[in-house]
């Protein structure tokens, strides 16, 4: 090489070697504490789960003795009414299943919560109780963890079994509560993921009682990976989840997360006066220089009603936000734990 060539190529070597000084280094494998294997949490939130329940431990406990680690299943019972608390205290006398009852339904987020109290495992996994969680993903989950994923969330691919509605009103509330820039919460991703303790323990740390948990997971941060998934159709039962508490899920979601409505409530008084102070003075000129009286009590009455409804969407608007703030202010806990059941991690050999 000729030192032309050489001169000519040495910024392109200069910039090769300061892109791979920058790029991120790998983190390294999780490594348990000295004198102990690695543990495996999984907590399942039910609600009258009890057939789903009987297909789905038996099925994730081969599972969990094939991943050579410490294991626990953690079981929320949210006030189930059927006979998920047989079902459950079943198989509570084995070793690595641990039921906590909640004193009556306090919703899938206060439940998630509370088996996130409970579980300690070094890595925790989400997944609900009717079988549209694969637990077989669990393998490929713990792989992404060794491989330096600190969050590991599903993602559902098709949304083909929900009506067009659900699917139209699911894409509406990710673009409204990923309208700010601060952080993004993945569309189509609910709470079937993993994590890592230290990600459980910053969820833990987090005050709020009104909990919008995929917000929350989203908040914390931490290195995440995605994991596209199909959903399998629901063993048994219907979900407990119908448009009412989506609506208000949604609701909680929005005013936890951001404040454009707030914004918007002032963005929308401020479009609406300049046009009606531009309007009230060229009615003004319009009596001044040509003597024109106004006309139209239609268009008078229209317009109030208008701007009423206006005032009225606003002071809703605010009223929610109001209502979040009298919540959090009384400082109830999240949840009442009627008992516990079972305890004890799996290891082999137990």
């Amino acid at each position: 090489m000729n030192a032309q060539t050489f001169l000519r190529r040495a910024p392109e070597a200069v910039a090769a070697v300061e892109a791979v000084a920058a790029a991120p280094a790998p983190l390294p494998a999780p490594t348990p504490p000295e004198g102990r294997a690695l543990s495996l949490s999984c907590v399942i939130p039910c609600f009258n789960e009890g057939p789903n329940l009987r297909r789905l431990l038996p099925l994730l406990e081969d599972i969990l003795w094939s991943t050579h680690m410490s294991w626990e299943i953690v079981i929320v019972d949210d006030g189930s009414t059927d006979d998920t608390a047989a079902v459950v205290d079943a198989w509570c006398e084995l070793p690595g299943f641990r039921c906590i009852s909640l004193s009556r339904n306090f919703g899938k987020e206060a439940a998630l919560t509370a088996g996130l109290a409970a579980a300690v495992g070094d890595v925790v996994v989400l997944l609900d109780g009717d079988l549209q969680h694969p637990p077989e993903l669990v393998h490929t989950m713990l792989a992404q963890w060794r491989a330096g994923a600190e969050v590991v969330y599903a993602v559902r691919e098709r949304r083909d079994d929900e009506s067009p509605v659900k699917r139209l009103g699911s894409r509406l509330f990710y673009r409204l509560l990923n309208a700010s820039d601060r952080f993004a919460v993945p569309e189509d991703a609910g709470d079937f993921r993993l994590m890592d303790r230290k990600v459980v323990d910053a969820l833990m740390r987090l005050p709020e009682r009104g909990r919008f948990m995929k917000g929350l997971y989203a908040w914390v941060g931490f290195r995440a990976v995605a994991l596209p998934y199909t959903p399998a159709p629901r063993a048994e039962g219907r979900s407990s989840f119908n448009m009412r508490r989506l609506v208000l899920l949604a609701l909680d979601g929005l005013t936890a997360f951001t404040t454009w409505p707030l914004r918007m409530v002032s963005v929308a008084g401020l479009a609406i006066a300049l046009p009606a102070f531009a309007y009230g003075l060229y009615l003004c000129a319009e009596r001044l220089l040509f003597g024109n009286a106004v006309s139209g009590w239609t268009t008078i009455v229209v317009s109030l009603m208008f701007f009423i409804g206006i005032q009225l969407i606003s002071t809703g608007i605010l009223g929610e936000y109001i209502a979040r703030i009298y919540e959090e202010s009384k400082g109830r806990p999240l949840y009442v734990v009627r008992g516990e059941r079972g305890g004890g991690l799996a290891t082999e050999g137990s």
